[in-house]
C-alpha cells in the first residue's frame, strides 16, 4: 500500500496558545476597514491579543452550554468573526460558520442552515446585533440559549483549554448547495489541521514571514482554511477584508497585496475576471504585485482566457505567470484537494472534444478541429486522489475520464445529522485498490482525469447534458453561448437537460438560459436574433439543437452563496415557470 505522509493533527487552537506564548507581540491579523473610511483603516491584533480574546469568549460560551453542542457565528467579517470561531473551539463546541442576517440575498440559506444546526450560542456583534434579534425573531427559528455580543465581552474572563481530540467535531462547514439543500460536512479539528498543513506544503511558504491576504467570505470552505486556519500553521500573519469592499472596488485587493515581500492569497475564477475588467490603467501605476507568490484560482471552472487575460492586464505590476495557481478543492475534503506548483506555469493541454465526452482524454494539438483546452489542478499532498468508474468502483487508468474519489487524513467525518448520504458519499470502496487503500474514499461528484500525473477536472456528474446518449459539459456549452451574441452577459448563462419525450420518442432536451447584458439598450435588443444566434453556434460548436432558449433580466439566474450556478435550482425555475424572462416593449408604429 502507497502510505502518505505523516501530516501532524494536532488541533490548530493548541497552536494559537502555543505563538501567544513564544511571540505574543507579533502581529496575527489584520482587519482592513473600507465601511469606516473607504481608503481603509488598519486593525491590528497580536497572538497574545488574539489568544485572550478567544479565551474570554470561550469562557463566555461554557456559562451558556457544554462540549458537542453547538455554536453559530451570525457576524460580519472582521477580527470578532475570527475571534468568535477560535473561541468556539477553545470552548469544544461545534462552531457553525455564517454570517450577518442583514447579508442580503441569503436569507433562506440563512434559516435554512440554522434550523439544522440547532445552535445554543449564537455569537455576533455589536454592529449585528439588531440584525440578529430581528432573525431570531422570526417564525420557525430556535430562540438560542445566549447571544454573545463578540465585542462586549468581558475581557477579565479567561478559559484554561481543555485537552482536544483530533477526532472531535471542530465545526460544520454547510455546502453552497450547487445541486442540493445545504449539508452540514463535519469538520474535526484533525481535519482542519492536516488540510492546512497540505495546503501549506503546496503553497511553500516562510513560517512566521509568509502573508495571507484575503477577501473571500469567511463562512465558506476555501475562505475559512485560507484566512484562519493557515495562519494558525506556523504563526504568519493574516490581512482579511470584507467581501463587500472587494466588489464595490475590486483594486482594494490589489492594493494590500501590493508591495508584501512574499504573499498568498486566491479566489474563484470570476474574481480575476473581474479584475482584469474593472481595475483602470490608472489604478495600476502604484500596483507592485512582484512579492505576491500565489493567486489561487479555484472553486469553478478555471478559463484559459481568464488566466492569459489577468496574466496580460497585471505584467506591468509584477505579476509572474507562475503565480497563477490552479487549484481543485470542496467541502468534503475540509477544502484542498489538488494544485500547480507555483514555480512554474499551470498546464495546459488540447484534448479532442468527442473522445473526451466519450470517457477518454486523447490529446490533440490546439488548433485541431474539435479541440477544447482543459488547465490541470496541479498534484495532491499528503492524500490519495483517484480516478474511478462510478458504477463499478473500479479505478480507471490514466487518460479515463470518471469521479474523483479522495482518501486522506482531510476528508471529513460525514453529513451533520445525514447518515444515508454519509455512506454514499463518504464510504465508497473501490474493487481493486492495488497499492491504495479499499477504503473508505470520499466520492466527490466530480468528473475528472489524470493525465501526465496532474488532474484535470471536467465537470460535475450530476450537472451533464445528456441528449440523444451523448455526454455534454454544461460549461462548454454555457461558454460558446456567453460568447454567441453582444446581447447576452458574458458567464451568466446556463445549459441543462430537460425532458423532452414526445408520443414518439423518449429523449432530453437541452434548455439555454442566459442573462441579457445592460449594455445593450432593451429598446434595441431583438430576441429572436438573440435566439437564432445562439441556436446557431451551439449548433456549430457542439452538434447539438438547443430545445429552448431563455433570455432572463440581469442578476436573474439563480446562484450559490459562494456564486456558483445553481443548475439544478435553474432547471426546476424553467420548468415552474418563475424565470424572470426579459419583455421588450412593443415598437410605436
Amino acid at each position: 500500500m502507497t502510505d502518505l505522509p505523516v501530516l501532524d493533527r494536532t488541533p490548530l487552537i493548541e497552536r494559537l496558545s502555543r505563538f501567544a506564548k513564544d511571540f505574543p507581540d507579533d502581529r496575527a491579523y489584520t482587519f482592513m476597514d473600507y465601511l469606516t473610511d473607504p481608503d481603509g483603516i488598519a486593525l491590528d491584533v497580536t497572538w497574545g491579543e488574539l489568544d485572550r480574546r478567544a479565551r474570554s469568549i470561550a469562557a463566555a460560551i461554557r456559562r451558556a452550554t457544554e462540549p458537542g453542542r453547538r455554536a453559530a457565528v451570525l457576524a460580519p467579517q472582521d477580527l470578532h468573526y475570527v475571534t468568535g470561531f477560535l473561541g468556539a473551539m477553545y470552548a469544544r463546541v461545534i462552531g457553525v460558520p455564517l454570517f450577518s442576517p442583514d447579508l442580503p440575498g441569503h436569507g433562506d440559506r440563512l434559516l435554512a442552515v440554522y434550523q439544522d444546526a440547532e445552535p445554543d450560542v449564537v455569537i455576533t456583534t455589536s454592529a449585528s446585533l439588531p440584525a440578529v434579534e430581528g432573525f431570531l425573531a422570526g417564525d420557525g427559528v430556535r430562540a438560542p440559549a445566549e447571544v454573545i455580543v463578540a465585542d462586549r465581552v468581558d475581557g477579565a474572563l479567561d478559559w484554561t483549554p481543555e485537552p482536544i481530540d483530533p477526532d472531535d467535531v471542530a465545526y460544520l462547514q454547510y455546502t453552497s448547495g450547487s445541486t442540493r439543500t445545504p449539508a452540514g460536512v463535519i469538520i474535526t479539528h484533525g481535519n482542519f489541521a492536516a488540510n492546512a498543513e497540505q495546503l501549506w506544503r503546496a503553497f511553500e511558504g516562510i513560517p512566521r514571514e509568509s502573508t495571507g491576504v484575503n477577501w473571500l467570505p469567511v463562512f465558506h470552505d476555501m475562505g475559512l482554511v485560507t484566512t484562519v486556519a493557515l495562519p494558525l500553521v506556523y504563526g504568519n500573519p493574516g490581512v482579511i477584508m470584507d467581501p463587500v469592499a472587494f466588489i464595490m472596488r475590486p483594486v482594494r485587493w490589489l492594493e494590500l497585496l501590493s508591495g508584501q515581500r512574499h504573499a498568498f492569497t486566491g479566489g474563484p475564477n470570476f474574481a480575476y475576471e473581474y479584475l482584469t475588467a474593472q481595475v483602470t490603467e490608472e489604478e495600476k501605476k502604484d500596483l507592485d504585485l512582484s512579492g505576491v507568490q500565489v493567486f489561487m484560482n479555484g472553486a469553478e471552472p478555471v478559463r484559459e482566457s481568464t488566466l492569459s487575460g489577468f496574466f496580460e492586464a497585471f505584467k506591468d505590476c509584477g505579476l509572474r505567470p507562475e503565480a497563477q495557481v490552479c487549484a481543485y478543492g470542496l467541502a468534503e475534503a475540509t477544502v484542498y484537494v489538488s494544485a500547480s506548483s507555483r514555480f512554474r506555469e499551470p498546464t495546459r493541454r488540447a484534448f479532442d472534444h468527442e473522445r473526451l465526452r466519450r470517457g477518454a482524454a486523447e490529446p490533440c494539438a490546439a488548433d485541431a478541429p474539435g479541440a477544447v483546452q482543459l488547465i490541470a489542478c496541479g498534484t495532491s499532498f499528503g492524500q490519495h486522489v483517484a480516478v474511478v468508474d462510478p458504477e463499478t468502483g473500479s479505478r480507471l487508468a490514466e487518460g479515463g475520464v470518471g469521479e474523483i474519489w479522495v482518501h486522506g487524513p482531510n476528508v471529513a467525518a460525514g453529513y451533520w445529522g445525514r447518515p444515508e448520504a454519509t455512506k454514499e458519499t463518504f464510504q465508497a470502496r473501490l474493487t481493486d485498490p492495488d497499492e491504495l487503500p479499499e477504503g473508505p474514499w470520499l466520492r466527490t461528484g466530480d468528473l475528472g482525469v489524470l493525465h501526465g500525473g496532474e488532474l484535470f477536472v471536467t465537470g460535475r456528474i450530476k450537472d451533464l447534458v445528456i441528449v440523444d446518449g451523448r455526454n455534454h459539459y454544461p460549461q462548454d456549452i454555457e461558454f460558446t453561448v456567453s460568447g454567441a451574441h453582444e446581447a447576452i452577459r458574458r458567464e451568466y448563462t446556463c445549459a441543462v437537460s430537460v425532458d423532452a419525450s414526445t408520443e414518439t420518442s423518449e429523449t432530453e432536451g437541452l434548455v439555454v438560459i442566459a442573462e441579457r447584458n445592460r449594455r445593450v439598450p432593451i429598446a434595441l435588443l431583438d430576441p429572436d436574433e438573440v435566439a437564432r444566434a445562439v441556436r446557431t453556434a451551439v449548433k456549430q460548436q457542439h452538434d447539438l439543437r438547443v430545445h429552448d432558449f431563455v433570455l432572463i433580466e440581469p442578476g436573474g439566474l439563480l446562484r450559490t452563496s459562494s456564486g456558483k450556478i445553481a443548475r439544478s435550482a435553474c432547471r426546476l425555475a424553467y420548468l415552474g415557470g418563475t424565470l424572470p424572462v426579459t419583455e421588450v416593449p412593443a415598437k410605436d408604429g
